[in-house]
């Protein structure tokens, strides 16, 4: 019977120091899920590489906590199976968070692993049902589709005072879900959607779906895909002579579009949370840095990446320990000021699903670059967007919500 109690004792001490090894590490563990490879080789590269910068910046300076940053990096292939063997993966080798996938489809599978684990689990998803299922511990980079649309569809109807649109979106998670929400956004707007039209993930032809927008006689099109999905639309819609205004999301003027595309991105107009070519300083210099250490310029998934890394510090500073669950209770209704942590890049909040709001920009493709032509306030402030040419900078109203002062 001793024997029996001394061996139960033994296996009892052993779990519980297996429960706390994560948090008696000398390295902070992190994993990075991405897509390296796929169709969504380009949002993953960049996500990666934004995060693999912060860290870099934030060990060289003492780390967190006084703790080194350590990361992994696991290529989900674009494929939501894979991504989700890899979360298991990196929670078995126990891991104190997560960042990625990137792609909308693969984080809606591979969040349910890092859940059940009470991992915190960083992605720059947009699907608005990503935190719509109550996870609390998944937390986005980058603005909910219940977020940016709002603010497109103002910018539709006030600004490029549009009375029909056609939409041309990719039918998968991250396109179903930003039409549903679109749509919901116009409904009290004077701006109606005349047709959307469905293509799908890696389609090559868009012959036949700008042509159907063409047949619509719709005064603008907006087009919600992936990158180089988005290129391809954007060469047709030229090819086939469209000169009515286009408009879209982040994905529509990303870099990658810009070089893919070419002269067929001009003109092409979307809302976006993030761009390198927005006038604020922390932002240029992380441009800056960026460029510097990868030799080609960042999109917004690089800057998702990068400013991920300095959310999870702050929650991490916040709690003043090294505990998974307190700092994913830490990060709901967080607030990081940028004074403070400059790699946040703006005054970020967040709210209790893990989704945050912050300013943001309309731009415009112009010679080959994205050009801000207007400064959109955080949700909350329920205002219309300042042109860039009102004010060269942002506004006093929209820079004081942008970084409140200190107290």
């Amino acid at each position: 019977m001793h024997s029996k109690f001394a061996l139960k004792f033994i296996a009892a001490c052993a779990i519980a120091a297996s429960a706390t090894a994560g948090f008696a590490q000398e390295m902070i563990k992190i994993a990075n899920i991405v897509e390296l490879s796929g169709s969504g080789a380009t949002a993953g590269t960049n996500f990666k590489n934004g995060i693999e910068l912060a860290v870099k910046e934030i060990n060289a300076s003492g780390g967190i906590l006084g703790k080194q940053i350590q990361t992994t990096t696991s290529d989900t292939q674009s494929n939501p199976g894979v991504a989700k063997g890899l979360t298991q993966k990196a929670i078995d080798n126990d891991v104190f968070a997560i960042f990625g996938p990137v792609f909308s489809g693969s984080i809606m599978v591979s969040m349910a692993e890092s859940r059940r684990a009470e991992v915190p689990n960083f992605t720059g998803g947009e699907a608005a049902a990503i935190t719509e299922q109550g996870n609390p511990y998944v937390f986005r980079t980058s603005f909910t589709q219940a977020t940016a649309m709002p603010k497109v569809a103002r910018y539709m109807s006030d600004q490029a005072k549009l009375k029909t649109i056609a939409v041309i979106y990719v039918n998968n998670d991250f396109g179903k879900g930003g039409l549903d929400m679109l749509k919901k956004a116009l409904e009290d707007s004077s701006t109606r959607i005349t047709t959307a039209i469905s293509t799908d993930a890696g389609q090559v032809d868009f012959s036949a779906a700008v042509l159907k927008a063409k047949q619509s006689n719709a005064e603008g099109v907006f087009v919600y895909s992936n990158e180089e999905e988005s290129a391809r639309i954007l060469r047709e819609l030229r090819k086939q002579g469209w000169t009515k205004p286009i408009i879209g999301e982040t994905t529509l003027t990303g870099q990658k579009v810009i070089e893919l595309a070419g002269d067929a991105a001009n003109g092409a107009i979307a809302h976006v949370g993030l761009t390198v070519n927005a006038p604020v300083p922390a932002v240029r210099a992380f441009s800056a840095k960026f460029e510097k250490e990868y030799s080609y310029v960042s999109d917004h998934n690089g800057m998702k990446g990068y400013s991920g890394i300095y959310f999870l510090k702050a929650a991490i500073d916040k709690v003043g320990k090294l505990d998974r669950k307190a700092v994913a209770d830490a990060m709901h209704h967080l607030k990081v000021n940028s004074d403070r942590y400059p790699g946040a890049l703006m005054y970020t909040e967040f709210d209790g699903k893990g989704d945050l709001d912050r300013m943001s920009f309309m731009v415009e493709v112009k010679k080959g670059k994205q050009e801000v032509i207007a400064f959109v306030p955080p949700l909350g402030l329920r205002r219309k967007p300042v042109a860039v040419a009102a004010a060269p900078a942002p506004a006093p109203d929209i820079a004081a919500a942008a970084q409140p002062k200190k107290k």
